[in-house]
């Protein structure tokens, strides 16, 4: 196996496209060597537990309505043409992730990490579902075949917090400054959300570098 590891934030709608081609590619290439493991990037560390209003933090940083409304209407466009279902306008927060960080990295114990990466995203940018919120977030930890009651006991305790904020740390010290950012075997970076094709090559190359040794 290949480990892959994936550098991500569940907000960042270039990763949810990303996932989806990368998806794409592993399903039309289902003897990949990819073992896959998601890790905590937070695009906004410093927004307070509760979050905030999403349109109003969106305006104030990119520099008003209009501009929002572009930036929207282009990832309309590029989640159409990746298949994906997003409508940027509907989550009405923009929530603090570290909570949602900590329940992928409790779905990665529990042998259940993808699933749960992909109903996070879903969520946030097809259902417009707040996950920063504790009782959603294990809401949907059950709807991905966790636990929900024992998830919502570690999301109102301090468990892995330090752990999480510690491996974003760590991640930015390495280099990692955008997101989603992909490191093949602990050697290669692929940063972006790549279209399906350049995966296809990527794996096909992979497996042919492990016949030829």
């Amino acid at each position: 196996m290949i480990r892959l590891d994936i550098f991500s934030d569940p907000v960042c709608p270039w990763c949810y496209v990303g996932k989806a081609n990368l998806d794409r590619a592993l399903a039309d290439h289902p003897d990949h060597l990819f073992q896959i493991q998601w890790h905590p990037f937070q695009l906004n560390p410093d927004l307070p537990p509760e979050g905030v209003a999403k349109r109003a933090y969106l305006e104030a940083k990119f520099g008003g309505k209009a501009r929002v409304d572009a930036i929207h209407e282009r990832l309309r466009e590029v989640a159409r043409a990746a298949g994906v279902e997003m409508d940027p306008d509907k989550p009405q927060r923009m929530p603090n992730t570290l909570n949602a960080h900590r329940l992928i990295h409790w779905a990665g114990i529990e042998g259940c990490q993808p699933e749960i990466v992909h109903r996070l995203m879903r969520a946030y940018w097809t259902e417009g579902r707040d996950i920063g919120d504790l009782d959603t977030l294990a809401a949907i930890a059950g709807e991905g075949g966790m636990d929900q009651a024992a998830t919502l006991r570690l999301l109102h305790s301090d468990a892995d917090a330090d752990d999480i904020a510690a491996r974003d740390a760590d991640a930015r010290h390495k280099g990692v400054n955008s997101v989603p950012t992909f490191l093949i075997a602990q050697q290669y970076v692929v940063s972006g959300a790549q279209p399906p094709e350049t995966w296809g090559k990527v794996i096909e190359e992979l497996a042919a570098l492990g016949r030829a040794n």
